[in-house]
């Protein structure tokens, strides 16, 4: 037990930095020139971007296993409800950057991307689903998580942490050229996983 839970640890620690390090790549790889239409610049980054939404999935998990052991019944069902909630969104995440790097494979010129974008999008859901919603769901339980994690009973994390995840999101959100920033803020946000919350948590209040 105790191994399986150093190895869970180990893989959150690696996928807390891993993920915002090949985020911030993918965003860096965007400034370049011509790199926003079929070519090897759109194909590196979005699949780089497509690694770095899968690690997220353990530091999805490891949060959630610094709430566990912490919260009471209530908080650890709502920190469910929002690992359930961040999940979705990571996964319409995921499929939104495959398609990209399908259609950006799949094009020879900026037209024939444009033009092929615009079918899918056009197929009844999509939009939503993967474009405009299911993404943003991502965002919604990755914070809640973060809150959990930094306030009530569990207090693994500090207030920083969903802070500056928020912060990061509303700069991507501005323009994408703000990636790479987005990336560092969650980089600092999620420093507190690599050593499994222990070093950050706050002390008890002892009463006798």
């Amino acid at each position: 037990m105790n191994a399986a839970r150093t190895t869970s640890t180990r893989l959150t620690a690696y996928a807390a930095v891993g993920a915002p390090a090949l985020m911030a790549l993918y965003g860096g790889i965007r400034l370049v020139p011509g790199s926003r239409e079929p070519g090897l610049g759109w194909t590196t980054g979005h699949a780089l971007m497509l690694a770095g939404l899968l690690l997220f999935a353990p530091v999805l998990l490891g949060l959630r296993r610094l709430i566990a052991p912490r919260g009471t019944l209530a908080g650890r069902l709502a920190a469910g409800t929002a690992l359930g909630v961040a999940f979705t969104g990571l996964v319409a995440s995921v499929v939104q950057i495959g398609i990209d790097l399908y259609v950006g494979v799949a094009s020879a010129t900026k037209a024939e991307q444009v033009r092929m974008f615009e079918r899918i999008q056009a197929v009844p859901g999509v939009l939503e689903a993967v474009y405009k919603v299911g993404p943003l769901l991502f965002y919604v339980g990755l914070l809640a998580l973060l809150v959990a994690a930094s306030v009530g009973a569990a207090r693994a994390l500090r207030w920083w942490s969903p802070v500056l995840m928020v912060v990061g999101t509303l700069a991507s959100m501005v323009d994408l050229a703000f990636i790479p920033l987005a990336a560092a803020c969650y980089l600092i946000a999620f420093v507190p996983l690599i050593s499994g919350g222990r070093q950050w948590a706050r002390p008890r209040t002892v009463r006798v």
